[in-house]
């Protein structure tokens, strides 16, 4: 056992992390927002930053400070909470959304440019491109223990690099400049992009790392709670730098790039466009390379973390069988299309992230206000109902009514509403804990029961 990682362990270890995050995914919505935000693409983008990557480093220090399981810090609200919120939490991490997704972007990015000219049976060549990477991803996700090798060692510094070449060469041979913004960005910009920023998942994809990122510096000779929260948060810090810069030169990129190639229908295409514009028919191979990198290592990623968890609470069903079982769910959602997937998940996405942010917040608050059951369950029921009243929206059930009914709620309109609620909910916890004081059930900060 040993308490420190040398310098370059961590720097490994926190580029380990950064690959986990960095998907193929997570590289097209900043693009989209400078595009469509123009000259407000600094506001959009704080907005952006917040739920894109700085809750990225509070949900990894929440994490850490319960544990390092989010079923653990979940629970806290109820046992049956935890239990349910962390399974749709992994479902939707894995093979229902970010597999999907990840392996749809690689084709659509990396892959279809270049065979189009060939034949434009697109989803033949879906079919077999998502049969191969997904094959790939079950090979390299058998073996967890070599994630920092693998991740942190080789393949984060070649797309790094790769990735540092497009952005430096728009930077010194810019492709225009900032347009007028366009709807929904001349109003509401800075929620614009703060909701926006939900669907890098990254918030939400800090909480499903926690397992696999711990065992990968358990093997590394790190044991004790303590020392490996503070490995963790040293991880985390490299981890949001980077996505920081990363989002922050994507944004760049389809903000200064309408001029050149016009707009875009999604984020891939701007940058698949932007890539050919700045370095001719050579940067579709250039783009196409760093974009199957960020998309291997996102759903090795994910495959691994979501199947030890599935593992860990149902143990009779081997890793091995639930690596299986999770990624032939993904191949089979992959095949109905990026556009098809994006739409299912959006939903989803809008009721667990506020969720997710509502329990980091209360994570950190825990003891202010001595760990007391009801202000958890207060605060997780009042953002959770706006969000179910968002993700009912965004799926077209009962849009006008929940409108109506609902529009005198502080933020509602923008997205935000859930803000307001929660810290209504936490407030009547309070209330309820002082006058039930004697019987009231208390947590302490490292999510035990405390009488």
């Amino acid at each position: 056992m040993k308490n420190n990682l040398s310098a370059g362990q961590l720097v490994a270890i926190g580029f380990m992390l950064l690959a986990m995050f960095l998907g193929a995914g997570n590289t097209i919505f900043a693009p989209m927002v400078g595009q469509l935000a123009g000259e407000n693409t600094w506001i959009a983008m704080g907005g952006f930053l917040i739920t894109g990557v700085g809750l990225v480093l509070l949900a990894i220090i929440a994490l850490a400070i319960s544990g390092g399981k989010v079923e653990t810090l979940a629970s806290r609200v109820h046992p049956t909470f935890g239990m349910i919120f962390s399974i749709s939490l992994f479902l939707t991490l894995g093979p229902i959304y970010v597999i999907p997704r990840t392996t749809s972007v690689v084709f659509e990015i990396s892959i279809y440019p270049i065979i189009k000219e060939i034949s434009q049976s697109h989803s033949l060549f879906l079919f077999i491109f998502s049969i191969l990477f997904i094959l790939l991803t079950i090979l390299l996700s058998l073996n967890p223990s070599k994630f920092v090798d693998r991740l942190g060692k080789l393949i984060t510094p070649i797309f790094a690099v790769l990735l540092l070449i497009l952005v430096v060469k728009s930077f010194l041979t810019p492709m225009g400049s900032f347009g007028e913004p366009k709807v929904p960005y001349i109003t509401g910009t800075f929620f614009k992009g703060f909701v926006e920023g939900y669907y890098t998942m990254d918030v939400l994809a800090a909480f499903i790392f926690g397992g696999i990122f711990i065992k990968s510096i358990k093997n590394l000779g790190v044991t004790t709670r303590k020392d490996t929260a503070k490995v963790f948060i040293k991880a985390g810090i490299i981890t949001v730098v980077g996505l920081a810069i990363l989002q922050l030169s994507l944004a760049w990129i389809g903000a200064s790039s309408v001029n050149a190639i016009g707009y875009a229908s999604n984020g891939g295409e701007v940058l698949a466009n932007s890539a050919v514009y700045l370095f001719g028919k050579g940067g579709i191979f250039l783009i196409s390379t760093v974009i199957f990198l960020t998309g291997i290592t996102t759903n090795i990623a994910c495959l691994s973390a979501v199947a030890e968890y599935f593992n860990r609470i149902y143990p009779k069903f081997t890793y091995k069988k639930w690596v299986l079982l999770l990624a032939g769910i993904g191949l089979v959602i992959t095949n109905f299309g990026l556009n098809t997937i994006l739409d299912m998940a959006s939903p989803i996405l809008l009721l667990l992230y506020p969720i997710a942010i509502t329990l980091i917040f209360l994570a950190f608050t825990n003891n202010l206000f001595k760990g007391y059951q009801s202000i958890y369950v207060g605060s997780v029921l009042g953002s959770g109902f706006v969000a179910l009243l968002d993700a009912c929206k965004e799926a077209g059930i009962l849009v006008n009514f929940i409108n109506k009914t609902f529009s005198f709620i502080p933020l509602f309109e923008i997205g935000a509403g859930w803000i307001v609620t929660g810290l209504l909910g936490a407030f009547i916890g309070i209330v309820v804990s002082v006058l039930r004081k004697p019987v009231e059930r208390k947590i302490d900060i490292g999510g035990e029961e405390i009488s």
